[in-house]
């Protein structure tokens, strides 16, 4: 529906509650589309139940997550079964007994490892996880990670009625719109779980955002109050079921300035394009040209190929990566200007200098004369260098003007040196069996794969 087809106020904007419903209606599952999830889901359980008992008489079957609570968005195809053994069994044979269950409800399935290894398949359309755990009395005493999922579930499923349910569903639309859905280390956002305790907490989708639009960080919530831990993260929201937890603590500073700078635009101007994720067009090579002409910085690339990761391993290890390599770029006086990294088949660590050519020579002070152990040392050290520039006495201290090791960041770049910052390990690997180098126009050769990244880049939005 277009803006025009939404009633607006006295002032012309659309109706922020007129907004929120049409956006409700849109996202809120039919009757046909539940009762066709709920037969796919009840036939899984019930083949999860029988190959469980099977191998575990004490062992019992749940589906967790969104569809379980309810709040799942039209056209989400998840279902989540977690199959649960009692806590005595050994953790080795729970992963066996965990992975014979998978197999036996997803014969097609095919296995993945999280924390421990599920089993994952498609049936009928959806996305199936078989995943084991062990069956705990508390949270407090989980022995993985996934061991919290129940009792998120039933914490949930107790305080979420018809009209929050709706409003999570909204409140999930305008975070994946803006960009900050998502609780994966590549996007650093918010999962549904901490989704679904914020709305509950504030009561609903508006309050919600007119609390965000007013954060102060650190934003500290304990909805069981629990005690407040420390935790240092931006948004903390302690684990109702888990108080050593800060369910948000994945989101990055970043994401939670973008949620205050959109809830803010949003109850300013309320429209339905707040809940639409738009994707730039790629990047064109004449486009590329105007802006690093316009901008007069130089462009530096290196690119090779991806590591062969789950993303969740991958991302943080090109993050250490750039944070390495930008900080060698300054470190050597490039003046790093702003930087960011990509991947998909390749992957590349892109940066913009300030500085693209250094002078031969670098500056390099001593100690003070009066420090007399170190400044004789100093002294001496540079004293016959035929190469050096004094040492000298500048105001109080010894000073010496001597080659500089790398007047150009290709230079830096294509060295050993490179191997000498802080590289993520499969990410250094990946460099030592080869890389590129791209500085300048050079980097159009990144526009066939990264055309859309780098159109965000150059056109950056909150």
């Amino acid at each position: 529906m277009s803006e025009e087809d939404v009633d607006s106020d006295e002032s012309g904007r659309p109706d922020l509650e007129r907004v929120v419903a049409e956006i409700r209606a849109a996202v809120t599952p039919d009757e046909d589309e539940r009762a066709r999830l709920r037969e796919v889901a009840d036939r899984l359980i019930d083949r999860a139940e029988r190959a469980a008992t099977d191998l575990c008489a004490d062992a019992d079957v749940l589906q967790v997550g969104s569809t379980a609570r309810d709040t799942w968005i039209s056209g989400d195809r998840d279902i989540d079964v977690f199959v649960r053994f009692p806590p005595d069994l050994d953790r080795e044979t729970l992963e066996a007994y965990g992975l014979e269950v998978g197999h036996e409800t997803l014969p097609a399935g095919h296995e993945e490892y999280a924390e421990h290894p599920y089993v994952k398949g498609t049936v009928e359309g959806f996305d199936v996880d078989v995943v084991p755990c062990f069956r705990l009395e508390s949270a407090t005493e989980i022995r993985s990670a996934v061991d919290r999922t129940p009792f998120h579930t039933r914490y949930l499923q107790a305080r979420l009625d018809d009209d929050l349910a709706g409003d999570v569903r909204v409140t999930k639309q305008f975070l994946t719109g803006i960009g900050v859905y998502g609780s994966d280390l590549r996007t650093q956002g918010f999962s549904g779980y901490l989704t679904e305790l914020l709305v509950c907490e504030y009561g609903g989708f508006r309050p919600l955002l007119e609390a965000a639009a007013d954060w102060q960080p650190p934003v500290e919530l304990d909805p069981e109050d629990h005690g407040r831990a420390s935790f240092g993260d931006p948004l903390v929201v302690i684990d109702p079921t888990d108080p050593e937890r800060n369910v948000a603590a994945v989101c990055s500073p970043a994401n939670v300035a973008r949620l205050q700078h959109y809830a803010r635009a949003f109850l300013d101007d309320p429209r339905t394009d707040s809940f639409e994720s738009v994707e730039c067009d790629p990047l064109t090579e004449a486009d590329l040209r105007n802006h690093l002409a316009r901008r007069a910085t130089t462009p530096v690339a290196v690119r090779f190929d991806a590591p062969d990761l789950v993303e969740d391993q991958l991302y943080p290890q090109l993050r250490k990566s750039l944070a390495g390599i930008t900080q060698g770029l300054d470190d050597r006086g490039f003046d790093v200007f702003r930087a960011t990294t990509f991947a998909d088949e390749t992957a590349a660590v892109f940066a913009e200098l300030a500085v693209s050519e250094r002078p031969a020579v670098e500056r390099h002070e001593g100690p003070p004369v009066s420090v007399r152990d170190h400044a004789t040392g100093f002294y001496s050290a540079y004293a016959d260098d035929p190469d050096a520039y004094g040492p000298f006495i500048e105001g109080d201290r010894y000073v010496t003007e001597r080659d500089r090791e790398f007047t150009t960041a290709r230079a830096f770049l294509e060295s050993d040196r490179l191997f000498d910052v802080g590289l993520g390990a499969h990410v250094e690997t990946a460099l030592e069996d080869g890389y590129e180098v791209l500085v300048g126009e050079e980097i159009a050769a990144l526009l066939d794969e990264f055309g859309t990244e780098l159109a965000t880049y150059f056109d950056p939005r909150p």
